[in-house]
């Protein structure tokens, strides 16, 4: 972990994440009729319920489209759902003006090369113990946990508990 986490986390208003390799494992599952399978972390929808509640919005930008992604968005209640970007660095562009927030306002989690762009901007900036080196060399923080086995939730409890947010949110229900 890099110096000067507990400040930025401070800063947050915002968390952007990529999908696969980070809200699941990488791994895409097809069967004989063409139907997509991924497998998310229920620990990591927790922890997005939890940012939420704390008045964080959460997003998600992937370079897939997938219709389970769709679905689990919806269930978790993120609106920002941005698949199929090649160039992800215009969606964040779009969201900061949305939210009205600054690149350091901005927590980011991404696995891949094609993270690289938002892992160098972002004010917070995370990568799954699993993500490729290029990535991990760049963020600011290098979980635990892999990608879809709680690394999105070490991420949330880190911006919650260094933000002040932890006990706002952490005995409540959420639902």
């Amino acid at each position: 972990m890099k110096k000067g986490i507990n400040e930025k986390a401070k800063k947050i208003k915002l968390l952007l994440l990529d999908v696969d390799g980070v809200l699941t494992d990488g791994s895409i599952v097809l069967d004989n009729d063409g139907n997509e399978y991924k497998r998310f972390h229920v620990r990591d929808g927790h922890g997005i319920k939890m940012l939420q509640k704390a008045g964080i919005p959460v997003g998600i930008i992937t370079g897939r489209k997938s219709r389970v992604v769709e679905i689990r968005a919806k269930e978790l209640g993120i609106q920002d759902v941005h698949q199929k970007i090649f160039k992800k660095s215009l969606v964040f562009e779009k969201m900061m003006e949305k939210y009205k927030c600054s690149e350091e306002n901005v927590a980011f989690m991404g696995d891949d090369v094609v993270d690289q762009e938002l892992i160098k901007r972002a004010g917070l900036t995370a990568a799954p113990a699993d993500a490729e080196e290029e990535i991990k060399k760049h963020a600011d923080i290098i979980t635990v946990r892999r990608g879809g086995r709680g690394a999105v939730r070490e991420f949330t409890d880190l911006i919650l508990k260094f933000s002040g947010l932890w006990e706002k949110v952490s005995g409540e229900s959420l639902g």
